[in-house]
């Protein structure tokens, strides 16, 4: 598999270099082949450094070297061919929109979707990435109905993909009198960001209307109409943004959003096997739906979508959720990444 996607970045580069040669591009076609050609550079690298580890690891064995110090490398193998996957896949990128809902159980979901959003946030804290919220809805205990928010940093779409869908808690809730323990979920989605070059939006598309921004229990906050309501009229979609401080801001926030769900609902038509991806990652917010369980009284979580269970509950909702993605994208690469090389070699064929 190595030796396929060597050639095949090999391949990409001289494919490149040829149209580059030609002069007959484009400023917009330059930068994206010059794209291409930084992205086929970076796999041939990756490539290169797999090679060197495996063939060390190779000579570690033959001279049976202390078994930890081949463990050490063998985590290292491990990780380079994740960060390869992660770069090649179709689903790689940078920046992400990450939207979480309050869904079946009350104030108590509210709550738990906090808690998400404070576990991603201090997630991206950790891995250096930057946030940027884009619109919340707060209710009177201090729980979120609706949080919308923006991460940029490396492989941050990448690997908060894994995230969409709906999320289980098992506790007694704050606002239970008894010792009752009550199932609540919220719904994560993780959609790509989309710049502005890739999504064409025509003014005469969309129907802007500005309200007043509202706080806890529907509250005035201030008293200009800065808050922003954008329609899409061809499609219906309706986005509202009110958390920036003035309505330009605002209204510059929503078309981000909508850019990328103008995107995603794009893809869904053009290609059928994703048709129903969004409402999947969504979900209901039924409790029989779920991809992940956060159980209080066991200190346990569960993904379910590879059966793994740690007991490291506190750690996971403080931010600390690589073993859990690690997890996935090795399930991902065992799954996929035979039919992804297979997929590409045709392609350059």
């Amino acid at each position: 598999m190595i030796e396929k996607l060597s050639r095949f970045a090999e391949g990409k580069k001289r494919e490149i270099e040829e149209k580059l040669s030609s002069g007959d591009l484009s400023p917009d076609e330059m930068r994206e082949l010059g794209k291409e050609y930084s992205k086929a550079e970076k796999v041939n690298e990756l490539v290169q450094r797999i090679r060197e580890t495996e063939e060390f690891l190779k000579l570690l064995r033959e001279d049976g070297e202390d078994p930890l110090e081949i463990e050490k490398y063998e985590k290292e193998l491990e990780r380079l061919l994740r960060e390869l996957f992660l770069f090649i896949s179709p689903d790689a990128g940078d920046r992400a929109v990450v939207e979480i809902r309050a869904g079946t159980g009350g104030e108590e979901a509210a709550l738990f979707a906090r808690d998400l959003f404070r576990m991603y946030t201090r997630y991206a804290e950790k891995k250096g990435w930057d946030v940027e919220i884009a619109d919340l809805h707060e209710t009177d205990l201090g729980g979120i109905k609706e949080v919308i928010f923006f991460v940029t940093g490396e492989s941050a779409y990448s690997l908060l993909r894994y995230e969409s869908g709906v999320h289980r808690v098992q506790r007694i809730p704050v606002t239970e009198s008894g010792d009752r323990i009550h199932t609540s979920t919220a719904t994560v989605a993780v959609l790509p960001e989309i710049g502005e070059e890739e999504i064409e939006i025509k003014p005469e598309d969309l129907k802007i209307e500005t309200f007043r921004a509202s706080g806890h229990g529907g509250q005035y906050v201030n008293k200009t109409e800065s808050a922003v309501r954008i329609t899409h009229i061809p499609t219906g979609i309706v986005v509202t943004c009110q958390n920036e401080r003035s309505q330009y801001q605002n209204k510059q926030t929503a078309l981000r959003i909508l850019r990328t769900r103008l995107y995603q609902l794009q893809k869904q038509k053009l290609e059928e096997e994703i048709s129903k991806k969004r409402r999947a990652q969504i979900g209901s917010g039924e409790r029989s739906e779920k991809i992940r369980t956060y159980n209080f009284p066991q200190n346990r979580v569960t993904d379910h979508r590879i059966n793994y269970t740690t007991y490291r509950l506190k750690e996971i909702l403080d931010g600390d959720l690589d073993e859990i993605l690690e997890k996935l994208v090795e399930h991902d690469i065992e799954s996929n990444l035979e039919v992804l090389l297979g997929v590409q070699e045709a392609d350059r064929e």
